[in-house]
């Protein structure tokens, strides 16, 4: 059996989880996510805690028992206490503001970069205009949003002037040498 998918999710309070065939749906005081179990995978509400149960012993169906359980985990995670991603902005002039639903970033093009945030995916800037926070209920979508404003300009190799995750660790190249 599945180390993960055997484990009870303990559903906190202020949570309704609703069980309708293959859909699972979790409400919270933060918003609500639904989710689709894949064929061969069961869920059960008994005493305030979900339970996964798969119908085979396939490799599938143990890999998808784990998976789901995970999802589900992640999902009344979400709509309880939610999520964040801190990024880091490195490099002289480079700086964020938050405009509505974009997030208006220079860093080092002619010209600077809207990028529109997805419903359901909220954004702060500090006062120094270097650390942005991502917050949102959906742990997948805010991860993807997470590397796309990271991808807007990578870490460099050799300066580390870029966008990284908060606590990311860039090794740097050593360059060219001075003259002798």
């Amino acid at each position: 059996m599945s180390r993960i998918g055997k484990q009870p999710i303990e559903i906190p309070q202020g949570v309704n989880v609703e069980i309708r065939n293959d859909m699972v749906r979790v409400k919270g005081p933060k918003g609500e996510l639904s989710y689709t179990l894949p064929d061969g995978i069961r869920a059960s509400l008994i005493d305030s805690k979900l339970l996964l149960e798969r119908g085979s012993d396939t490799k599938v169906d143990r890999a998808l028992h784990g998976l789901a359980r995970s999802l589900l985990s992640n999902m009344v995670k979400g709509v309880s206490t939610g999520y964040e991603r801190v990024l880091e902005i490195t490099g002289i002039g480079y700086r964020a503001q938050v405009k509505g639903n974009k997030i208006v970033f220079t860093l080092g093009y002619s010209h600077p970069i809207e990028f529109e945030l997805p419903l359901g995916v909220s954004a702060k800037v500090d006062e120094k205009q270097t650390t942005i926070t991502l917050s949102g209920i959906d742990k997948q979508l805010l991860g993807q949003v997470a590397a796309n404003i990271k991808e807007l300009r990578a870490p460099d190799a050799y300066k580390g002037k870029g966008i990284r995750y908060a606590g990311e660790r860039i090794k740097l190249k050593a360059g060219k040498t001075g003259k002798k």
